[in-house]
């Protein structure tokens, strides 16, 4: 894409300091894991349909304990790496994130399952607020929007590699040990996250001269970030919730299911890069308002195609569903003080994480009701109610950073 400096980004990449570069390692790999976690819900919503006679408000119930623990408890956690340090919270919610998915494969009932989860979401809340600001601490100034772009670009490359590696795994073994070899990986990474975080005094560097630096305070505009946020995530956790149910309507196996879901986060890895590349470019807002507009569009054009069109377009989808995310964290240190990042963070990644947990639940219901048809067309008409938040966030922010920033 013209719009992304190769060059001036592998230029920049090659002259990160030692403690950069282990930042970014750690928070990427944090990120992939857990956000993999995350999304292996949807590959298991089928076989736990199945396995315990669940309904579709039941399956979004599912969902939302995980997001709903992981999303209340974001600022505690923010506020334990405060008094305890990153690397033991972060090692620590990693390790029982992974010890969550162990329970899961042991689970004989409903109840079971869903206290799994909810201990799995538990530890799922330290990696947000504490990779990202570890990543913001590393890289003050404009680099901010492009660092932290590619460190949501970790997530998707984890929400891509470990539901497919599920879905390799359930070709040769039921679903109980294959999610609990995958809960183990966890435990490892922990150990590896402890060792090698980074350890830093405080959020603020003495070089960080981000453009808050002298400006009055936002607050009105952050709120209004937040709630393109909030409705960005609702439509994400509603689509996913729904799109095996559309796919297997449309005749896809579960490894077909498996596949797809892969081309919607391969989509979105690609997606979360670029857009923070792209909001560098032309701005943020811009950048929104062709995204979600992508979204919605993608949605509606999903639903009456077969199933070979329907895999074409995942991807697609998957870029449009998930870039908007890359210019909106990015967008969070144009809004806040320095000193204020790691809890403007924190209550920024509640937001949208609560609203992960509720969309589900919420659009659950109208698809028991309505069925699953209609509950996406809605889904693709809150894509657009992004649209007019968007514009009157427009005078808050930069309109671009210019070129080859990062």
């Amino acid at each position: 894409m013209r719009w992304i400096d190769w060059q001036s980004f592998a230029a920049g990449a090659a002259k990160l300091s030692p403690q950069e570069q282990r930042a970014a390692a750690v928070a990427g790999g944090a990120h992939a894991l857990h956000d993999g976690y995350t999304d292996l819900i949807y590959i298991m919503l089928p076989l736990w349909q199945a396995e315990f006679a669940l309904s579709y408000a039941a399956l979004g119930l599912l969902r939302s304990m995980f997001a709903g623990a992981m999303a209340s408890l974001q600022i505690p956690a923010g506020l334990l790496a405060e008094r305890f340090g990153a690397a033991a919270v972060l090692a620590a919610g990693t390790a029982l994130a992974g010890f969550g998915y162990c329970i899961a494969g042991l689970s004989t009932g409903f109840a079971m399952l869903l206290g799994a989860l909810v201990i799995g979401g538990i530890g799922a809340s330290t990696q947000h607020p504490i990779a990202s600001a570890l990543v913001a601490r590393a890289f003050a100034g404009p680099r901010s929007l492009t660092a932290l772009g590619t460190y949501n670009f970790s997530g998707d490359l984890g929400k891509m590699t470990v539901p497919a590696t599920l879905s390799l795994l359930l070709l040769a073994l039921p679903w109980r040990p294959a999610l609990g070899i995958l809960g183990g990986v966890g435990l490892v990474l922990a150990v590896v996250i402890f060792l090698f975080t980074p350890r830093y005094g405080g959020d603020a560097t003495a070089k960080d001269e981000h453009a808050t630096s002298g400006r009055p305070p936002r607050s009105s505009a952050f709120a209004m970030l937040l709630a393109i946020g909030i409705l960005d995530s609702a439509v994400r956790m509603a689509f996913l919730l729904f799109l095996p149910f559309v796919l297997t309507a449309k005749g896809a196996s579960l490894q077909q299911v498996g596949l797809a879901l892969t081309l919607v986060f391969a989509g979105g890895a690609a997606g979360k890069l670029a857009c923070a590349f792209i909001g560098a470019r032309i701005g943020a807002i811009a950048t929104v308002w062709l995204t979600e507009g992508l979204t919605a569009a993608g949605i509606v054009a999903l639903l009456p195609l077969p199933l070979p069109a329907a895999l074409l377009l995942l991807p697609l989808i998957g870029v449009a569903l998930n870039g908007t995310s890359s210019v909106l964290y990015g967008s969070v240190p144009d809004l806040v003080a320095a000193d204020r990042r790691t809890r403007a963070l924190s209550i920024f990644y509640t937001g949208t994480i609560g609203s992960g947990a509720i969309a589900p639940v919420l659009f659950g219901h109208i698809g028991d009701a309505l069925g699953v048809w209609p509950a996406l067309t809605l889904v693709a008409a809150a894509a657009l109610g992004t649209l007019p938040l968007a514009a009157l966030l427009r005078p808050a922010l930069p309109r671009s950073y210019g070129a080859g920033t990062a």
